[in-house]
């Protein structure tokens, strides 16, 4: 849905960290494409194809290490470089930049001065709240964690600085907006990310005796919790999702778990009107996971933490286990199979996170934030 009256008109730059995947922070970026289509997406590294037809449609620009030969194999290892690359692209001519930011995308910055509104969908977690997960023992090597420690500072530094700079924050969550207080001493308004309701909606399917995961494989996302907590329940789990930290897990992972890889929309669809419950172990600054299963129906066992606390309505729509622990998840999945959910009204409290909402929402803060003279 374009924008109506002046913010059509508008040219606008979009900043994205990266486009190497769908993901959340990308079912975002395409429908910012929708409501500016004339838009220009700036970002660091781009793999064509990787990304929705309504992303790809748009113009794209890298930054210079966006053109390092074969740099998708290790991009993920530039971190110090990315906020001089977001610095130095040429953003120039626009009335109005949007970046939608969990890295580094908030220090872009136009040529000629146009106002800034930064999506966050997280504050650099790499180097604030995650640090531990992506840099312990278990994950990195000793020269790693060494290198991460050294330039840490240097990056919560330039973090800082680039959030001083914004016009304005949306978070996309209030458990994100707290941490863009505490962080960069900013207020956000909250605006959810839009959920295709109209897509993700329940099917007249038997639902099976198998809990699922859908999750990228990466750190934070406590997927070894997940297995951990599975080893000792007789219920088969099925893991949909890529990531680095694939072949890690799947050597951890008892013989009732099944990772199937990346999937379709049309295929996770089907799981989420096949599976008994979805399991969400990890604190995610929202969770659009969460709420695309319940849109279908599919009640939720959840961490009572982050952004689930936002969308899991218990005893409703899922349950909440209190303690990232094994015992405590497996309790509470045990728990969830033996209790009676109502598939419709699961889904009936999802729409107020669905796409028209967000679209509604992001218009008024837009026009909100540019008829603001203080900006």
């Amino acid at each position: 849905m374009e924008s109506p009256g002046p913010l059509k008109e508008l040219r606008v730059a979009i900043v994205h960290d990266w486009l190497t995947g769908m993901r959340g922070g990308e079912k975002v970026l395409a429908e910012l494409c929708g409501l500016f289509q004339r838009a220009e997406i700036f970002t660091l590294f781009h793999r064509p194809g990787s990304v929705s037809p309504q992303i790809e449609k748009n113009p794209i620009h890298v930054s210079f290490l966006g053109r390092l030969p074969s740099v998708q194999h290790y991009y993920r290892y530039l971190l110090p470089l990315m906020p001089l690359a977001v610095k130095a692209m040429k953003i120039r001519g626009f009335d109005l930049l949007i970046s939608s930011s969990h890295c580094v995308a908030l220090a872009a910055r136009t040529e000629n001065g146009a106002p800034h509104l930064s999506y966050c969908h997280s504050p650099m977690r790499y180097v604030w709240d995650q640090f531990d997960s992506y840099f312990s023992p278990e994950k990195s090597s000793l020269l790693t964690r060494t290198a991460a420690k050294l330039w840490r500072p240097w990056l919560q530094r330039n973090d800082v600085a680039a959030g001083s700079r914004v016009g304005r924050f949306v978070a996309n969550s209030r458990f994100v907006a707290r941490r863009i207080r505490t962080i960069y001493g900013r207020d956000a308004a909250i605006i959810h990310p839009g959920i295709d309701t109209d897509y993700f909606k329940r099917r007249p399917r038997r639902r099976g005796n198998f809990a699922l995961m859908v999750t990228a494989l990466v750190p934070y996302k406590n997927v070894e919790l997940a297995l951990e907590a599975f080893r000792d329940l007789d219920m088969p789990l099925i893991v949909i999702g890529s990531g680095p930290a694939r072949g890690r897990l799947e050597k951890q992972a008892s013989s009732n778990v099944d990772f199937k890889g990346w999937q379709s929309d049309e295929t996770v669809r089907k799981y989420y009107s096949e599976a008994r419950l979805l399991v969400f172990p990890g604190c995610e600054d929202f969770g659009m996971v969460p709420v695309e299963a319940m849109a279908c129906g599919l009640p939720v066992v959840a961490l009572a933490r982050g952004g689930a606390l936002e969308t899991v309505r218990e005893p409703e729509t899922g349950i909440f286990f209190s303690e990232p622990t094994a015992s405590a998840l497996a309790n509470a999945v045990t728990r969830a199979a033996r209790m009676s959910f109502d598939g419709e009204k699961i889904r009936k409290w999802t729409l107020r996170f669905s796409r028209l909402e967000f679209v509604r929402k992001m218009q008024q803060e837009l026009t909100s934030f540019l008829a603001d003279p203080s900006r």
